[in-house]
């Protein structure tokens, strides 16, 4: 990004108001309202040609290696416009490695890719875990006395318990039947009677 004369101008006098604070006239302030609507424009555009510039680069990895010349070409522009090597980047850059284009573009791209590799670790190693927030200081309200008091908790109602089965109401006794007699039990036979004929003479010995 390249500012004219004009522009470099504004930019001072916008500076030097915010180290030195003081009356601004208003031609101060609609240049500088100019200035940052056409920062505005040229961030907007510089982002607009690069998400051409990474879709054109992508077409011409997956047309690989068909695209060689046009794929290193493009590359290389996008890392002078800070872009960062991807995995796919890489792996594309092995396979051409014959190439003379591609592997010195290979040893340019490992080594942005360690350094970033190495920033981020030490950007996480500087990172200092947040303390755990206690509950009860989570619901902050207002108050004089500042933490919010807790509710006071209602016991927990026993279950109804659940009534004893009454007992089954006993039977009625049946009615008492008298004791039998020996007669009744051991009913006595009767003797067949003989059947009817003519009396039989015995013979005289």
């Amino acid at each position: 990004m390249v500012f004219g004369a004009e522009e470099l101008r504004v930019l001072r006098r916008a500076l030097a108001l915010a180290l030195h604070p003081g009356p601004v006239s208003a031609e101060d302030v609609k240049d500088c309202h100019r200035l940052a609507e056409s920062l505005d424009e040229a961030i907007g555009e510089g982002a607009r040609l690069r998400a051409f510039l990474m879709a054109d680069l992508a077409r011409y990895r997956a047309a690989l290696p068909g695209t060689v010349a046009g794929y290193l070409a493009l590359l290389e522009e996008a890392l002078g416009a800070g872009y960062r090597p991807t995995p796919d980047d890489l792996a594309a850059l092995r396979a051409l490695r014959g190439n003379a284009g591609a592997a010195a573009l290979l040893g340019r791209c490992q080594d942005l890719a360690e350094r970033d590799v190495r920033a981020r670790l030490a950007q996480g190693a500087r990172k200092v875990p947040a303390p755990a927030v206690p509950a009860s200081r989570v619901r902050l309200t207002a108050l004089p006395g500042g933490v919010a008091k807790e509710p006071e908790k209602k016991p927990k109602e026993k279950p109804a318990e659940r009534p004893a089965p009454q007992p089954a109401a006993p039977e009625p006794d049946a009615p008492k039947r008298p004791i039998p007699t020996p007669g009744e039990v051991f009913p006595r036979r009767r003797p067949a009677s003989p059947p009817a004929g003519p009396p039989q003479q015995l013979a005289a010995g």
